[in-house]
Order: C-alpha cells, then sequence, then structure tokens
C-alpha cells in the first residue's frame, strides 16, 4: 500500500496548512486544481494526502508537511481504522524500545520486505512482555496487515527518533482520543494518580474495566517513584481495542509485568485466582445489563447480591474479591450509589464488616460525567485474622475546590486536602475533624434505615471563621452600602422627550464605525470564555469552548457585549479584567471605532427597553434580539461622551448594588448558621 492510499479532511488541510478550515473551503471555490474528493462523504470529503500535499507546495502554502501531522494523517486514513494503526504502531515502537538494533536491520529493505520479516521479531517481544493465551490482548499482526501499514511505521519509528518511543505513542493516542471524545469515558490524570496515591505502595495491581489504561499508567508512575520496584499490572476490558491499548501503553511506560485481557470483568472475569493489593476502577455507570440474572449465585457477593440497578455495587465487589487481605480499592462511584435505598444492605454490611473505609466526594468537573460531583469510594478487604472491624469510617467532600471549568480544577489542592485527611485515617482508623472538609464518623452513626453515605449529608458546615469573620463581612457590606449613597444618581431633571436623528448598528457597521461579531461555539484557543450568563450577572469568564477548528473571537478592552436570547436589556464594556477571553454563544460582540463612538454612550443606549423592544423577535418561544436593528442617536462624540460618562457612572452603581446584594446574602447565611450552631450568641 502506497502512501497515496491515506485520506485527509479538510480538518487536517487545515491543520497542514495552519490555517482555519474557512481557507480551506476557499481554496476549493477559487482554485480549479484543488485536489477533488477520493472519499467521505458530501458534506464531509476526504482527500488524497499526496495530492494535497503537492498542491500546497506548488501554491507556496507548504515547505513540507510536519513529520508529526505526516504521521498523524497517515494514522488516521489507516485502511483498517485508526485503532488498528494505533496498535501496529504501538508494536513497532515496543520492538524499537526494547530492541533498536532489530528494527534498524528490518527497516533498511523494501515495504515488501519489511511486511515479512516484521512478525517474527515482534512475537519475539511481545510474549514475554504480555503473556500467552486468554490473557495476551495484543496480538501479532500478519504479514498482509503489516503491509498496508509500513509507510505509517517508518514515519512513527522516525517520529520516535525524535520524540522518544514513549512520547510518539503518547502524542498519536491522544490525538486520536481527543478527535473521538464520545467513544471514550476518560479517566483525568489528575484524578488517576490521586486515586493511585489512595491505593498505596503495590506489588501486584488490577484494573477490571481500565479503558485506555490511565489508571495502572498512574500506579506505574507512582510505584517509580517509590522503591516498591515494578509492580505486576493486571487489566481488563469488554473491548478488545482497549486491552491491546492500554497493553502498548502500559509497556511503552513500564518495565512491570504487563497482562491484559479481552472480555467482560463481570461475566468473564480473567483473573479469578487473582489476589492483588490494589484494585483500580473507573467503572462504567449505571449498567442495567451487566448480568444480573445470570450471576445471582456468584461467590463474589459476599456483602450481598446487588440489584438490577446497583451495578456499581457489583464492581465494588468484585474489586474486594480480587484483592488480597488487606488490600486497597479504590473505585471512582457515581453520589447516588451512596444513598440509593436498593443498596443499603450492602452498604451496611460493607461498613459492619470494615470493608468500605472512606467515601469521598469530589468537585464537579473532576470526570466524566462532567457536571456530577461523583464520589471516590476506598475499600480495603477485611483479614480473615478475625480483627474486630474499624469502628469509624473517612467522609470527605472537596466541592470547596470546583472552579469554573474543568479545566480550571485544582488538582495539587484537592489531592493534598484528601491525602491530608486520608493518610492519617489511614494509619490510626480515625482523623480530626475538619469543618466543611472532612469527618472520621463512627459506624453505629450511619447504620440507620436509609444508610446514606453521602459525606455532605454528614459533615459540619466549613469554618466560618466564627464572629470575627461576620464581622469583617459586616464591615464590608457597610463600606458597600456608603458606596452605593454615594454612587446613587442625582434627581432626574424632566424635560420633554428628545426628538434625535437615529440609525442603527447595522448601518454603523456598514459605514466602519463599528465591528460586529458573534460568538461561535468552538475554537482553538484554550483561553475562559464569557458566556451570556456571565454577561448578564456581571461575573468574569467562566465558560469553555470545545475544541475545534474555528477561530473563536477574542474580545479587547472597550468592546460592547450584548445577550441576544433572553429579552433582557443588557449591554456590557470589556474592561482589562475580561479583555482577552473569548466571546461564548448567544452573545454579539460590537467594536466601535473610537474617533467615531464612544463604547460607553454606545452600551448606555443599547439598554433602552423601547429600543430592544422593537428590535427583538417574538416568533418563538424564546425572545431574540436582532442587534443590527437597536438604535442610537446621532451625535457628535463630545455629547456622546458626556452621556457615556453618565451611563460608566450607573454601571458603577449597578455593580455596588449587586456586591452589597452578595454581601448581605453572605451575612444572614453567617448569623443563620452561627446562631443555630450555636457559635453566636443570640443577645
Amino acid at each position: 500500500m502506497q502512501e497515496n492510499g491515506t485520506e485527509v479532511t479538510a480538518a487536517g488541510i487545515a491543520r497542514l496548512a495552519g490555517v482555519g478550515r474557512a481557507a480551506v473551503s476557499n481554496w476549493r471555490r477559487r482554485h480549479a486544481d484543488f485536489p477533488k474528493p477520493v472519499g467521505g462523504t458530501e458534506t464531509s470529503p476526504s482527500f488524497a494526502l499526496t495530492d494535497v500535499e503537492d498542491w500546497l507546495r506548488t501554491q507556496g502554502k507548504l515547505a513540507e508537511v510536519p513529520l508529526r501531522e505526516r504521521v498523524w494523517q497517515q494514522l488516521a486514513g489507516h485502511p483498517e481504522g485508526p485503532v488498528t494503526a494505533l496498535v501496529h504502531v504501538g508494536c513497532v515502537l515496543l520492538l524499537v524500545h526494547d530492541r533498536p538494533t532489530v528494527w534498524l536491520e528490518l527497516g533498511a529493505g523494501s515495504d515488501a520486505r519489511l511486511a515479512e520479516r516484521l512478525p517474527g521479531p515482534l512475537d519475539q517481544v511481545l510474549t514475554p512482555r504480555f503473556g500467552t493465551g486468554r490473557e495476551r490482548a495484543v496480538e501479532t499482526p500478519t504479514t498482509a496487515r503489516l503491509l498496508a501499514s509500513a509507510p505509517l511505521l517508518r514515519g512513527a519509528v522516525e517520529l520516535a527518533s525524535e520524540l522518544g518511543t514513549r512520547r510518539t505513542y503518547e502524542f498519536l493516542l491522544g490525538r486520536h482520543l481527543d478527535a473521538n471524545p464520545r467513544q471514550y469515558t476518560l479517566t483525568p490524570t489528575g484524578l488517576a494518580s490521586l486515586m493511585a496515591d489512595l491505593a498505596g505502595p503495590a506489588r501486584s495491581a488490577l484494573d477490571p474495566a481500565c479503558g485506555t489504561g490511565g489508571l495502572l499508567r498512574a500506579v506505574a508512575a507512582a510505584q517509580a517513584n517509590g522503591t516498591a520496584g515494578n509492580p505486576h499490572l493486571h487489566g481488563q476490558d469488554s473491548s478488545p481495542e482497549l486491552a491491546a491499548l492500554t497493553a502498548l501503553r502500559l509497556g511503552l511506560h513500564t518495565r512491570a509485568t504487563v497482562r491484559t485481557a479481552a472480555a467482560d470483568s463481570l461475566r468473564a472475569d480473567a483473573y479469578p485466582g487473582l489476589r492483588a493489593d490494589a484494585v483500580l476502577c473507573h467503572p462504567p455507570f449505571n449498567e442495567r445489563n451487566w448480568g444480573h440474572d445470570e450471576l445471582a449465585y456468584d461467590p463474589r457477593w459476599e456483602y450481598g447480591f446487588p440489584a438490577r440497578t446497583e451495578s456499581e455495587l457489583a464492581w465494588v465487589q468484585h474489586a474486594l474479591a480480587r484483592l488480597a487481605d488487606g488490600g486497597v480499592a479504590v473505585l471512582l462511584m457515581p453520589p447516588a450509589a451512596a444513598s440509593r435505598r436498593s443498596g443499603r444492605r450492602i452498604r451496611a454490611d460493607l461498613l459492619r464488616r470494615g470493608a468500605l473505609r472512606a467515601v469521598i466526594a469530589l468537585p464537579p468537573g473532576a470526570a466524566p460525567p462532567y457536571n456530577i460531583p461523583l464520589h471516590l469510594w476506598v475499600l480495603r478487604r477485611p483479614a480473615a485474622t478475625g480483627h474486630p472491624a474499624h469502628p469509624e469510617v473517612l467522609l470527605a467532600d472537596t466541592g470547596a475546590f470546583a472552579a469554573d471549568s474543568r479545566d480550571d480544577l485544582d488538582w495539587q489542592g484537592v489531592r493534598a486536602a484528601v491525602l491530608d485527611a486520608w493518610r492519617p485515617f489511614d494509619r490510626t482508623g480515625t482523623a480530626a475533624e475538619q469543618p466543611g472538609l472532612s469527618r472520621s464518623v463512627p459506624v453505629i452513626e450511619l447504620l440507620d434505615d436509609d444508610v446514606d453515605l453521602a459525606p455532605a449529608r454528614h459533615l459540619p458546615p466549613p469554618a466560618a471563621g466564627g464572629t470575627e469573620q461576620l464581622a469583617n463581612v459586616r464591615e464590608h457590606l457597610g463600606e458597600t452600602l456608603r458606596l452605593t449613597g454615594d454612587l446613587t444618581p442625582p434627581a432626574a431633571d424632566p424635560r420633554r422627550p428628545t426628538r434625535w436623528p437615529l440609525t442603527t448598528v447595522g448601518e454603523l457597521a456598514r459605514g466602519g464605525a463599528l465591528l460586529l461579531r458573534t460568538g461561535g461555539s468552538g475554537g482553538q484557543a484554550r483561553v475562559p470564555v464569557l458566556t451570556d450568563h456571565d454577561v448578564l450577572s456581571g461575573s468574569a469568564p467562566s465558560g469553555t469552548l470545545p475544541e475545534s477548528d474555528d477561530e473563536p473571537v477574542i474580545i479587547e478592552s472597550g468592546d460592547v457585549v450584548v445577550p441576544v436570547l433572553g429579552g433582557g436589556s443588557v449591554a456590557r464594556v470589556v474592561d482589562g479584567a475580561t479583555a482577552g477571553a473569548a466571546l461564548g454563544r448567544n452573545l454579539a460582540l460590537l467594536r466601535p471605532d473610537p474617533a467615531a463612538l464612544d463604547a460607553w454612550f454606545l452600551a448606555g443606549f443599547l439598554r433602552g427597553t423601547a429600543n430592544n423592544r422593537q428590535a427583538s423577535s417574538y416568533a418563538s418561544t424564546a425572545t431574540r434580539l436582532d442587534v443590527r436593528r437597536l438604535q442610537l442617536p446621532r451625535l457628535p462624540l463630545d455629547q456622546q461622551r458626556v452621556y457615556g460618562e453618565r451611563f460608566r457612572a450607573l454601571a458603577e452603581f449597578e455593580e455596588a448594588i449587586r456586591l452589597a446584594g452578595r454581601l448581605g446574602e453572605q451575612l444572614v447565611r453567617g448569623m443563620y448558621d452561627g446562631l443555630t450552631d450555636g457559635t453566636v450568641a443570640p443577645g
């Protein structure tokens, strides 16, 4: 198979040339000699990579295809699909990693010779690394399949000479995962590292739902930083592709013994005799078809047979069954598993027998689904020595570390808070109470009719600083209220309505007095995003945009931003603190020419109620503003600035009122909490 078998999409062409997708669309329309599609669909065609490369070079738009991009395009366009290509690349990179001189000899000949002679050396590397039989998920590719991959394999090895084998594979795997976010449920690196820290040193570890191997990689990394040596790593996944990718990824990261198997862990456990020191697992959530009917008499259900709706409790007991006595399991769980009535008997038995040691609530955004504050359950298999069960369980809540977006989540802070609570508890069986964060709760307190283990239900509220902090809030509120008094607009002078000559935003945009842009739904830049909610509430940018090939609209100081949905009369002038953020969906941006328009004058007149009514559409259930129809008077710049100063003063008064409201709510809540928990005297 020659390189011209590799196809590339419009998005890939844009990356090759370093332009946006709109530029590629323009090239297709304007240049009759642009390569014709060779595949794909009418709306998403694909093109031959070599044809595209030749055309770009002829047009002077490309000196040379970057090696990274060439290899990625070859992988993405592989005739058997990118996952098969990743497996082939992983096998060869492992050969280069373990036996570099063998590749030097094999790669010197033609593609046909390479494909014919490669299976033997690959098998000599894969067998000692991954074993044989059922526990080997990586099969040696055949000569015919390797022939189709030969150009890709040569490119990957060349890239590895620059980046190293491990970084090359992580780059290609990461690119594939980013391109297919809905196909994979990933465990973020920060969370995987925390789970490995909670599990502690382990000579053997298992992930029975290993996915792409993130948790086992975290175990290997933690062990590499310690003194326990290389652990034995076991993974299992119902997807043969993921089991193979996990094995190859781990093989390139560690010298540990790696075994992965392709089968459903609950229905077809590949390691029935394993007793591991640690089990880490991010199981599938809310699975109804987990094997309830056929597994009713399975010996793993030591703590009770899980209901059909309690698949997560089946994974919990599977993890405990694969632990050695005293071994630790850490599972990511949906919050409902801590309180659903259908699971209360199993939860109660886990507590009574000392198997459940901690329940830790994570901030929203810690892992998919990102809008839910997931839990970590830490379990230890009780020793068979007859020692009494632990009388306490650790409950912790890290919701205080929630961020505006998941990219901004403070994993360092979450990790420190969790481990500072867990480590003393792990040593002594109890821990000092930290209001709002963690508490060592007697098991007897939890064994009621509900056996509700949600940490928030059992933790004291966060320490508010007592009367001292309430005094500070009260003082700040007093200062803000005095400021609102100073900023209160003076009494209005009555006069007859003024009839100005009017113009519209659309006319001003056509005349060049302002630039009109609308927010997008994606972008390449990883910057905070100003949302319509932020504009309405007067808060800082809090959103994120999904990554795409579109260019985001970056806002600048002096821009005027207007929400287009909801029927509200709102316009915000961007200040230095907000500048640099991306413009979110359902927002319009007006960038006035300072020589023709004053920004505050523009924003003030756009907020007029009558103005918004005449520019709004009421044809559907949601009122939509046509920004181009908004009107403002034709006034000289000096008169605009007089109005602008008045509008600026109104905006300062509005912000002071908002702040006073927030401080008032904080003071009232603090007083209620202080009076009810006894830290504030009623007299």
